[in-house]
């Protein structure tokens, strides 16, 4: 991740795109929130922007900058107000017209992955990769820490009587009493990359095997259904609570009939991660954003598009290498990493002559200062070596989406590509 110059272009739409895409964003669209109305939708990117949107006119009402970074997280506070958070480790409050936020929340150490709004509207929680949850009071007050996650905290809910759960990549789902003392904790088979709670309080959680991990209000396991073939990475339950969406990471959302724990169809976008989804309240039409930077609509109980689901690029970026294993491991870098030094700008340096070159020694990229520091030349051995710990680990300072391939055929076959893509 990186910082984006320069103003985000707004599109207008036109006739025949009109309720189904929204595109303004300069980078991937990493978070989707919609009013209770389901009047407007809020959307956050990798760009460093948040953008609210007009569902009614198709149009962004308002560019709001102010994150120095990507925007993670977004969320509706109520009728005229909202948050967004991301990797600068803040929070922002903001009134829906207003240029820059009300109120900024700052504790976290790490890059902020979710939040959450209390039933009651009167708490906001953030999960953080600095390994804690937080629960903020909206009207006045201290915040609380949450900690015993041993990892990055990526998902956060509130169930219907108030307490919290998080969701960690230390395979745990926490469930936090409302005053003082010690989480539920459930341990899972998988790394966990999101949560959401139905309005009867069950527990939907999932991460990097593709499963979906249902859970009850008191901690017993449900069922476990397979959601995808790769991780998923985002979720939503509908706000009637019959259907839960799971966003994989190579591009399909997966639609689950939440009453009997089955798989109903599969959403077949263009291929490239969905990052983000969000329910509008008539509780079948779902938003996705992901790393075309649009923000598409579906039927979520036909599995159709509404309006073309093609590319917002003319092709492909990986057409060349159809059938190569190694280029469908890549596909969830695609949107950040080029592969040619003229395919334009990405939230990452392009990977154009890669092996040899010492981390952080790209002329014309703004890289962290503490790539910069590091020890590190690029080769198989240590690219491999970056998927198989994580970007944190590996090379702590970075601004890479913390991502891991626990398989080492895959480890093999996304270095034999790049070895062959990359080469100048």
């Amino acid at each position: 991740m990186t910082r984006w110059p320069g103003a985000v272009l707004i599109l207008a739409l036109t006739a025949s795109s009109a309720v189904a895409q929204l595109r303004g964003h300069g980078g991937q669209v990493r978070a989707l929130a919609v009013s209770a109305d389901g009047q407007r939708a809020l959307s956050g990117s990798f760009d460093s922007t948040a953008i609210i949107w007009s569902l009614a006119n198709d149009s962004a009402e308002r560019v709001l900058r102010f994150h120095d970074g990507a925007v993670n997280a977004v969320a509706f506070l109520g009728a005229d107000r909202i948050a967004t958070a991301g990797e600068d480790r803040r929070i922002a409050i903001w009134s829906i017209g207003a240029d820059q936020p009300s109120k900024v929340l700052e504790g976290h150490e790490g890059p902020i992955a979710a939040l959450a709004v209390s039933p009651d509207g009167a708490w906001l929680a953030s999960a953080s990769w600095d390994h804690t949850a937080r629960l903020w009071p909206l009207r006045s007050g201290d915040a609380r820490v949450l900690t015993g996650h041993l990892d990055n905290v990526n998902g956060v809910a509130f169930l219907p009587d108030g307490r919290v759960v998080s969701a960690g990549y230390d395979a745990t789902l926490r469930i936090w009493p409302a005053g003082d003392g010690s989480p539920l904790v459930i341990t899972l088979p998988s790394p966990l990359n999101s949560l959401a709670v139905a309005p009867d309080g069950e527990i939907a959680t999932a991460g990097a095997d593709g499963k979906m991990y249902f859970v009850g209000a008191t901690g017993e396991r449900r069922a476990d259904v397979v959601a995808q073939s790769s991780p998923v990475v985002a979720l939503a339950i509908s706000p009637d609570g019959k259907l839960v969406a799971a966003a994989g990471i190579r591009g399909s959302v997966a639609v689950l009939d939440r009453g009997a724990h089955t798989l109903a169809r599969t959403l077949v976008g263009p291929g490239l991660p969905v990052w983000s989804l969000a329910f509008l309240p008539d509780n079948k039409t779902l938003l996705t954003g992901g790393a075309d930077r649009v923000i598409r609509r579906w039927d979520a109980l036909t599995g159709e598009p509404i309006g073309s689901v093609a590319l917002s690029e003319d092709r492909d970026p990986l057409g060349a290498y159809a059938g190569d294993h190694g280029a469908e491991v890549f596909r969830a870098c695609v949107a950040c990493h080029t592969l040619k030094t003229d395919a334009g700008p990405r939230a990452g340096p392009t990977l154009a002559g890669l092996f040899g070159r010492r981390i952080a020694s790209l002329p014309g990229y703004n890289f962290s200062p503490a790539l910069k520091q590091l020890d590190i030349v690029w080769t198989p051995e240590t690219v491999a070596r970056l998927f198989e710990v994580g970007p944190a680990a590996y090379t702590p300072g970075t601004k890479m989406p913390e991502q891991r391939i626990s398989s080492a055929n895959d480890r093999k076959a996304l270095v034999e590509f790049l070895e062959k893509a990359t080469k100048q």
